[in-house]
């Protein structure tokens, strides 16, 4: 990988890209996407991953923001993209991946083309604090906003989880999560190789598949989201496999309802490790490798990382009590790409304002009650209200909507939206879906839509979303 990536580097620098310059890259779970994000680790250039299911329109923006030299793609998605690079000045490149190495017109460029290179012996030309990735991160109002993570970031977050998890080069991963995310790409993979473990990765996560890979290859870690551990409690006759290789199965990015927690360790015999991390800081808290791991608890703070509960005047509140969760430590963020006043609002001081809510117990672990922005999580994926209700906000007939997570067994929340039409006019749940799914990727697309005659307000005229969550739940 590391020799395939210096190829990649140095064909990238030979096409002008220099250190600090983004690099989008919106490919499959594949391994071009690994190499050109280990390319960018050697060059000192940016890596900025992208959600295959992207809409064009989602593209758009991204490549906009991110003033991206290079977009590294697929075929399908190239030929999508000639109508918008008039909109995108900073492009230089598209190199597609799985076409012809004869490949040029315009700023097309095949990725068979460029691995023809011989490297240099030109070493790593970043600096610990220099930004080695921008992960675009949801939020509650207004643009998806880039946090910019240093290979400091990401060093002393994996060196850290190294010691909590007890990594080893004995080790075997199996790596079913998407690697566009900082949890499949940061924590599982940047995570293995920094231990030398050996990696068994599957494009995607298949509850059978899984089982049987742990059993065939003795794979002993094995990371995920709540959703997945939920399907394989679902498969027919899981004690059938063999899984005393294992020796850790955390969970992550989302959280692990207490039922799927219980139910795997009577299924399965192994405790699910849960931990508390984000896009702007990595990995924050953990349950104890050896120790109780507490049902409901993202755990302790890692190693070199603080955490502070703090109520509305800034003040620690008392244990127990509950109030928003500060950040501190090497892992946190340097801020958003290009956005100023929205890295100073983040930030008191040293620490980070999660704007998750949360209390401690007397010995210190965490648990998270809440989100105060209202961020979705289903499947484990981030979904921001305002992006869909934006969307919704388009369709002519829709005076208003409001969009909500309702819990759910499979995908830990499911994305809801309540539309009020227009008077005198009406809308069906299948138009709204309609718009909803050629705008948006389908893990943002409501899995139900109400139509309601009104959304319920406080007497400031702020939408009551708890009182939502209530009734349609």
């Amino acid at each position: 990988m590391w020799e395939r990536a210096a190829i990649l580097r140095q064909a990238m620098q030979e096409s002008g890209v220099k250190l600090g310059d983004r690099i989008a890259i919106q490919l499959p779970k594949c391994m071009e996407f690994l190499y050109f994000h280990l390319a960018n680790l050697q060059l000192g250039s940016i890596t900025v991953p992208m959600n295959p299911t992207y809409t064009l329109e989602e593209i758009t923006y991204f490549l906009s923001d991110s003033e991206a030299k290079i977009f590294i793609t697929t075929s399908d998605n190239a030929a999508k993209i000639d109508a918008i690079l008039p909109m995108l000045p900073h492009l230089q490149h598209v190199i597609v991946v799985g076409v012809s190495e004869n490949l040029h017109q315009g700023k097309m460029l095949a990725y068979d083309s460029l691995i023809k290179t011989n490297p240099s012996t030109q070493g790593l030309t970043a600096r610990p604090k220099d930004t080695a990735i921008i992960l675009y991160t949801s939020g509650t109002t207004g643009r998806s906003k880039g946090a910019m993570l240093s290979h400091e970031n990401l060093l002393t977050n994996i060196e850290s989880l190294h010691v909590a998890w007890g990594h080893s080069e004995k080790d075997i991963l199996l790596h079913v999560l998407p690697i566009f995310h900082i949890h499949g790409l940061i924590v599982a993979l940047h995570g293995a190789v920094h231990a030398g473990m050996k990696v068994i990765m599957r494009r995607q996560f298949d509850p059978v598949d899984t089982l049987t890979c742990i059993e065939k290859d003795h794979c002993t870690v094995f990371m995920a989201v709540p959703t997945m551990y939920y399907r394989l409690l679902k498969i027919e006759n899981p004690l059938r496999f063999n899984l005393d290789s294992m020796r850790l199965w955390t969970s992550g990015s989302a959280p692990l309802p207490a039922a799927v927690f219980d139910r795997f360790r009577q299924v399965f015999g192994h405790t699910l490790l849960e931990r508390y991390g984000m896009s702007e800081t990595g990995m924050n808290t953990s349950n104890p490798l050896n120790g109780p791991r507490k049902r409901g608890s993202v755990g302790l703070p890692l190693p070199g990382v603080s955490i502070r509960l703090v109520g509305p005047d800034e003040n620690d509140v008392n244990p127990g009590d509950v109030g928003e969760v500060w950040v501190r430590g090497k892992n946190v963020t340097q801020g958003y790409w290009n956005m100023p006043e929205k890295t100073r609002e983040a930030f008191s001081g040293e620490w980070f304002k999660t704007g998750d809510l949360g209390y401690q117990d007397e010995e210190g672990y965490l648990y998270l009650v809440g989100r105060g922005k209202d961020l979705i999580i289903s499947g484990g994926m981030n979904v921001y209200p305002t992006e869909v209700e934006d969307v919704i906000a388009t369709i002519e007939a829709v005076e208003e909507s409001a969009v909500i997570g309702i819990p759910d067994d499979e995908w830990g929340e499911k994305v809801v939206a309540v539309v009020v039409p227009r008077p005198g006019q009406s809308v069906t749940p299948e138009e709204v879906d309609l718009v909803c799914r050629e705008r948006l990727a389908n893990y943002k697309r409501p899995k139900a839509i109400y139509i309601a005659d009104k959304i319920p307000r406080n007497t400031v005229g702020k939408i009551l979303k708890s009182q939502l969550r209530e009734m349609y739940n």
